[in-house]
C-alpha cells in the first residue's frame, strides 16, 4: 500500500485533490494507535498526519490551544502542564487495548471524539472542541470555528467533524478549550457492593453537591478480589477533604468508605480510562455500550443471560464495558437485543464494537445501526463532504 505524509495543509490538499482525480481510496491515520475501532476500510493508499506537527497557538489566559493534527498528545498535556492546565476531558488511550505502539495525536482524539471517566462532570472532547482547519474529500481546506470561545463560528460543523472517524476530511489542526489543572484528587472506595446497590450509590453520589468527578464500579476480580465502587473528587486538597468526609457521610447507607492514596487511585482512574481491566484475552471483542445508569444492571443482567462475559461500569452506570468472545457476530445480536429488551421493546443506549478481528468487523454493524431516514442523512453528508466515497470508505458504516 501507498503512503502519504504531507508536512503542510496545502501538500495535504493537493494529495487529496489528486487522490480524487485518480479515484484512490485513503486510509487515514494519525500515530496508528486506534488502527482497531470502526470498520475494516479497503483503500490504496494511507494518508498520515504524522508530518503535520508543532502547537500553533498556546493562550494560557485564554484558556485555548491549537496544533496541527499529528502533533502527539504528550507534547499537548506537557505543555498544558507547564502552566497547570490540561485537556478536561481525560482522551483516551487505546495503545493497551490494540496492543499498538506510536503516540496519540490531538487530530485522533478530535477525530475520534476521545473522552474519559471526567465526561460525566466536564463533558466530552467534542464539548471543549472549538474550532478545526481540515481537508475533505474535494481537495478544498475548511476552516470552522475559531480560536477563542466569545469569537467562535460554524460551531456545528466542528461538532459534525469531531467523532467523523476521518470519512467527512482529514483534519489538520484544532483548537481545543483547556481548564486549569485540578491540583489534587481524592478517591473513595467502597467494597462488596453487588451491581444494583452499586449503581445505586453512584447515581446517590452523583446526586450529591459534591462535584463528583469519576464514578465506576468493578465487579470482583477486575481490581480487587472483591467489587470496588470507586468516586473520585478533585480540587483544593482543604476542599477534597472536606468532600471526601461528606460522601462517606453521603454514602454511609452503602458501607464504609476508604479514602484509597492519590497515587494508587491514579493508576486506577487511567486502567479504568484505558479499559485495562479487559485487554486481556487480546483476542477477545471489546464492546462500548451508553445506557441511561439506571438501566445499566438490568442490561448486564440480560446480556449476561445469553453470553460469557467481563464488563465493567464507568461513567455512574451510563457506559458498560463489555468483553465477550469474538466468535460468530461477537455477541453483538444478544447486546443489542437486551438494550432493546431493557427498553420494553425500544432501543435505549447504543452500542459501539471497539475491538474484535477484522472478519468480525466486516461483517457486523460496529456503530449503532441507524433508522433508514438517519442512515440516508449519513449518506447524503458524507457525499457532500466526500463525493467520491476516498476517505476512509466504509469506516463507519458499510457502503459510506
Amino acid at each position: 500500500m501507498n503512503a502519504i505524509s504531507p508536512k503542510t495543509e496545502a501538500e495535504a490538499a493537493e494529495a487529496i485533490a489528486a487522490a480524487r482525480g485518480s479515484r484512490r481510496r485513503m486510509a487515514i491515520e494519525g500515530g496508528g494507535t486506534r488502527a482497531g475501532l470502526g470498520r475494516p476500510v479497503e483503500t490504496d493508499t494511507k494518508f498520515s498526519t504524522r508530518g503535520l506537527t508543532g502547537i500553533t497557538l498556546y493562550e494560557p489566559s485564554e484558556l485555548v490551544i491549537s496544533a496541527r493534527a499529528g502533533t502527539p498528545l504528550e507534547e499537548i498535556e506537557a505543555a498544558l502542564g507547564e502552566k497547570n492546565q490540561a485537556l478536561p476531558f481525560e482522551p483516551m488511550d487505546h495503545r493497551a487495548l490494540y496492543g499498538t505502539q506510536g503516540a496519540p495525536t490531538i487530530g485522533g482524539v478530535a477525530a475520534c471524539n476521545s473522552s474519559g471517566p471526567r465526561r460525566i462532570s466536564a463533558g466530552a472532547a467534542r464539548d471543549f472542541l472549538i474550532g478545526l482547519r481540515f481537508v475533505n474529500g474535494r481537495g478544498e481546506i475548511i476552516k470552522t470555528g475559531g480560536r477563542v470561545m466569545k469569537n467562535v463560528t460554524g460551531l456545528d460543523l466542528v461538532k459534525l467533524v469531531c467523532g467523523s472517524h476521518g470519512t467527512l476530511g482529514v483534519i489538520t489542526e484544532a483548537t481545543f478549550k483547556v481548564l486549569p489543572q485540578p491540583p489534587i484528587s481524592g478517591a473513595l472506595a467502597l467494597y462488596g457492593l453487588a451491581d444494583g446497590k452499586a449503581i445505586a450509590a453512584l447515581c446517590a453520589a452523583l446526586g450529591t453537591p459534591l462535584s463528583i468527578s469519576g464514578a465506576a464500579h468493578l465487579p470482583a476480580g477486575l481490581a480487587t478480589p472483591e467489587p470496588l465502587t470507586l468516586l473520585r473528587l478533585e480540587g483544593p486538597q482543604a476542599s477534597v477533604d472536606e468532600r471526601l468526609s461528606a460522601l462517606r457521610r453521603a454514602l454511609s447507607p452503602f458501607g464504609e468508605g476508604e479514602a484509597l492514596a492519590p497515587d494508587y487511585a491514579g493508576a486506577l482512574w487511567r486502567a479504568i480510562r484505558n479499559v485495562v481491566p479487559l485487554v486481556s484475552p487480546p483476542e477477545a471483542a471489546v464492546w462500548r455500550v451508553s445506557v441511561q445508569p439506571t438501566r445499566a444492571p438490568k442490561i448486564v443482567d440480560l446480556v449476561l443471560r445469553q453470553l460469557t462475559a467481563r464488563y465493567y461500569y464507568d461513567w455512574g452506570g451510563g457506559l458498560i464495558w463489555l468483553s465477550v468472545a469474538a466468535a460468530g457476530d461477537a455477541g453483538a445480536a444478544a447486546i443489542r437485543a437486551a438494550l432493546k429488551e431493557a427498553g420494553n421493546g425500544q432501543t435505549i443506549g447504543h452500542a459501539t464494537l471497539v475491538r474484535a478481528p477484522d472478519e468480525v468487523r466486516r461483517t457486523v454493524d460496529v456503530f449503532e445501526p441507524l433508522a433508514p431516514p438517519l442512515l440516508k442523512l449519513t449518506r447524503d453528508i458524507k457525499s457532500s463532504f466526500d463525493p467520491d466515497g476516498i476517505l476512509n470508505p466504509g469506516r463507519m458504516y458499510a457502503g459510506i
